[in-house]
């Protein structure tokens, strides 16, 4: 049987831990976060690139084919409020959204790289642009509670808490950075 009645203070175990333990956490919740950033870039990027193969094309038919092949009745309000938006589109507006959804994309990878390296710019648009959506994510889920709306808030409220910290220890760090690399 073990003896845990020990001599050591506490200062000695202290001692003994090692320095910044919370910085090996943060790099990976970090790079978590920065690995699901550039998966909404690439997914949006494939989505923008999708709408431009529609350029072009009956879209109003390409709607309706689909709704066709999902077996849904085409007389429905959902179905009907789908091909009524395709009736809409023109390619001036097929256009814009996927220019829209490029740029979309572009400033996610760009946030991704810069906190797969942990970059303090990365961090503040991370939080910035994850806490932008709460107050939406809130409403939203008061108006009509949903499991994925709940989900999805309580993902945007990790994702901001994560790079609020990061800045935080950021902040109380020596040189402002973590594990002493460059911030370029």
């Amino acid at each position: 049987m073990a003896d845990f009645s020990s001599n050591t203070n506490t200062s000695e175990r202290a001692a003994a831990r090692p320095e910044h333990p919370p910085v090996i956490a943060r790099s990976k919740a970090i790079r978590a976060v920065a690995f699901f950033e550039a998966l909404k870039g690439v997914a949006v990027l494939l989505a923008g690139s999708g709408l431009l193969s529609l350029v072009h094309r009956d879209i109003y038919a390409f709607a309706a084919t689909l709704i066709e092949h999902a077996h849904l009745n085409p007389a429905s309000r959902y179905p009907q409020i789908f091909l009524d938006a395709a009736s809409k589109l023109s390619d001036t507006r097929l256009l814009l959204l996927a220019v829209g959804a490029a740029v979309y994309s572009l400033v996610r990878l760009i946030e991704a790289y810069g906190l797969f390296f942990e970059r303090s710019w990365a961090e503040v648009l991370a939080a910035f642009s994850g806490a932008i959506y709460v107050p939406f994510e809130i409403y939203e889920l008061v108006r009509r509670p949903t499991w994925h709306g709940a989900a999805l808030l309580i993902l945007n409220v990790a994702v901001v808490a994560i790079m609020v910290r990061a800045l935080g220890q950021r902040r109380r760090l020596p040189s402002g950075r973590p594990n002493r690399r460059s911030d370029h």
